[in-house]
């Protein structure tokens, strides 16, 4: 649903912007080229064929991953702590970037796969300082990467100790995993749509739209079935899987409803623009960007003191943005051994692949 307002947006605005213009008018080689992410892909007669009839149910498939991806790491959120759910996150640019190596035979240098392990990293401290950095309030914070390094240690020993032998330990054990499967699902996601792009000549806009139809008809599908077995029994009423408790919330309190309506847009805004990155760059570029929602996630939470200000989260953020400007070629490496001999293609190339 998301997906399709997004699309419906850019029709509105398509149509009110040509009745503004009254004519279009040629294109023509010596007028400026129009703005990429808007630009219609053009078919190659020797690389790339529209996609047409059955073929559009290979859109399909990312979408099912990414169903599969959603309620794996919302299912996982369920049995782990916030912090520890962005630090599984993290793997994703690792499986994305092997996944590409394998399966669209692209080649990552020596930098690049530093780079990744830098995003990797800088989650990674991201997530452990919201686990185990104390509350301002109660306790002031260290002063020292020592005692840092120290209450780290501590702090994970005792983690350990205590938990070990209680039910609560195998529940994080289980929702780090389903995490961890939703990053494989997600990488796979970002790799079939960059495959697509590539062989078939069809817009992002386009793509968002046939996911949306295609991710929409089957959890409607597999919702009625669970509402069928589960939902609608003595035991699964107004549980998860309840439909009928579902649209009562929805239809009586407004956050639900208004809430919805803004998560739907913002997914289907997150698709288009994924997409639109991944044609013209890569998937892995694509994971190593989204990566760094992260950042923007702890700005706003900082704004709305949702969170308390952490000085081990600033190392993970430079971290994070350093391995992302990294291996999108914005900063270079600085050992020069890491560097690769022959330079590839630049971040935002003058041709997008799918326009020459």
């Amino acid at each position: 649903m998301g997906c399709w307002l997004v699309v419906a947006g850019f029709a509105i605005v398509n149509r009110f912007s040509s009745r503004s213009r009254g004519y279009s008018p040629l294109a023509s080689e010596g007028l400026q080229e129009q703005n990429p992410i808007l630009k219609p892909l053009v078919a190659k007669e020797e690389e790339r064929v529209p996609m047409r009839g059955s073929k559009v149910l290979l859109l399909a498939l990312p979408a099912c991953c990414d169903i599969t991806a959603t309620t794996l790491m919302n299912v996982g959120l369920l049995y782990v702590a916030a912090s520890i759910y962005q630090m599984t996150r993290g793997a994703l640019v690792l499986f994305v970037g092997v996944f590409s190596v394998i399966f669209l035979r692209r080649r990552l240098f020596a930098y690049q796969w530093s780079a990744l392990v830098i995003v990797v990293l800088g989650v990674g401290i991201v997530g452990l300082a919201g686990a185990i950095a104390p509350n301002p309030q109660a306790k002031p914070e260290p002063r020292s990467m020592v005692e840092t390094a120290v209450l780290l240690a501590r702090a994970a020993s005792d983690q350990v100790k205590s938990t070990a032998q209680t039910p609560e330990a195998l529940q994080t054990i289980i929702g780090v995993l389903m995490i961890a499967g939703a990053q494989i699902f997600t990488a796979t996601q970002f790799v079939l749509e960059e495959w697509l792009l590539e062989k078939y000549a069809i817009e992002p806009l386009k793509v968002v739209g046939w996911e949306g139809i295609f991710g929409f008809t089957i959890t409607m599908l597999g919702f009625a079935v669970l509402h069928w077995t589960i939902g609608s029994t003595e035991h699964g009423r107004y549980g998860y899987f309840d439909a009928v408790e579902a649209w009562r919330q929805v239809t009586h309190y407004k956050a639900i409803a208004v809430s919805s309506v803004l998560i739907m847009i913002s997914i289907g805004g997150f698709n288009f623009f994924g997409l639109s990155v991944t044609r013209s760059i890569s998937a892995t570029s694509r994971s190593t960007i989204d990566t760094c929602r992260t950042l923007f996630i702890w700005i706003v939470s900082l704004a709305l003191h949702w969170e308390t200000f952490k000085w081990l989260q600033i190392v993970g953020f430079v971290l994070l943005v350093y391995g992302t400007f990294l291996f999108n070629d914005i900063v270079g490496h600085p050992f020069r051994s890491c560097a690769r001999r022959q330079r590839a293609a630049p971040l935002l190339a003058e041709n997008p692949i799918e326009h020459m």
